[in-house]
């Protein structure tokens, strides 16, 4: 393999036209520059210079390997500006897989704050379900994911996943009736809706549902599935079932023919997943900041 400071030496020689002046803007001695030359001909087994009275000349394989080599350092000089240049947050990109209900609330107030903190960086956001995030994660495809669990759901392995905020779950009904006793303000269980039809989501919101369904004592009679949350509302508010939605898919979309009530004691965990061991690229870790302070303002 070429040795990028003998490389430089030859492409020194080939702009300046010898090895002294080659030395000068090199900031190196002219036997330092020699050394390289003489190395740089035995690792490639080639006759890149010719002495020429008391000076040098390049041969033909010379001048190819030293035009070769002002592509390789322009390159090299290129991405090390690049990468300065995304560490001291200048530039960046990164790609951010985020749940449906998290797009649409937590992520557009996270680019407007960008857009004023960090004005060269920029977003690309996927939208994705938890496992769909995860595995995009793992691929290398994304490099954060906004995502969420529900209690005593099992870690993933080589996930980082940093709790935001908890998420508080929504019983919704097309009628007051159905919402169960008490204030607007108070909460509700579930206990009084053995009897009626349910619609749920996302497999794993379809597994809550039916943990709270079973710690209420039954087993619900779920009508239909969506994993859109505006469908799900569309069907709550035709009367043919009740649900069970999270904060978030509430704010993102309110069908103003459902009423809802806070289930006691139930929530969802936001959080904010990445893949493997810190550190993060300077851009990935103010993304993540970032989404933070959006989830601390809440």
């Amino acid at each position: 393999m070429i040795d990028l400071r003998r490389l430089e030496a030859l492409v020194a020689v080939y702009r300046t036209g010898s090895v002294s002046a080659a030395a000068a803007a090199l900031h190196y001695g002219q036997p330092t520059v020699s050394h390289h030359l003489r190395r740089l001909e035995a690792e490639t087994g080639s006759v890149l210079l010719q002495r020429v009275g008391r000076g040098v000349r390049l041969t033909a394989d010379g001048v190819q390997l030293a035009r070769r080599g002002e592509e390789i350092l322009g390159l090299l000089e290129r991405a090390e500006t690049e990468l300065a240049a995304a560490n001291h947050l200048r530039t960046g990109n990164v790609r951010l897989a985020a749940f449906p209900s998290g797009a649409a609330t937590l992520v557009p107030a996270a680019i407007a704050r960008l857009a004023t903190r960090h004005p060269g960086l920029t977003l690309d956001l996927i939208e994705a379900e938890p496992p769909e995030a995860t595995e995009m994660l793992r691929a290398g495809e994304v490099d954060l994911a906004l995502t969420f669990a529900y209690p005593d759901q099992p870690d993933q392995e080589q996930i980082r996943a940093e709790t935001l905020f908890g998420d508080p779950l929504h019983l919704v009904a097309a009628d007051v009736d159905r919402l169960g006793a008490g204030a607007a303000d108070a909460t509700t269980t579930l206990d009084h809706l053995g009897d009626h039809r349910w619609i749920t989501g996302c497999e794993r919101c379809r597994i809550e549902l039916l943990h709270l369904c079973d710690a209420a004592g039954f087993t619900p009679d779920i009508a239909f599935a969506s994993d859109d949350y505006v469908a799900v509302q569309a069907l709550v508010a035709t009367g043919v079932g009740v649900t069970v939605l999270p904060g978030l898919a509430l704010e993102a979309h309110r069908n103003p023919g459902v009423v809802t009530r806070a289930v006691a004691g139930a929530a969802r965990h936001v959080q904010l997943a990445s893949y493997g061991a810190p550190p993060r690229p300077a851009a990935v870790e103010a993304v993540a900041a970032t989404l933070r302070a959006v989830a601390v303002s809440r």
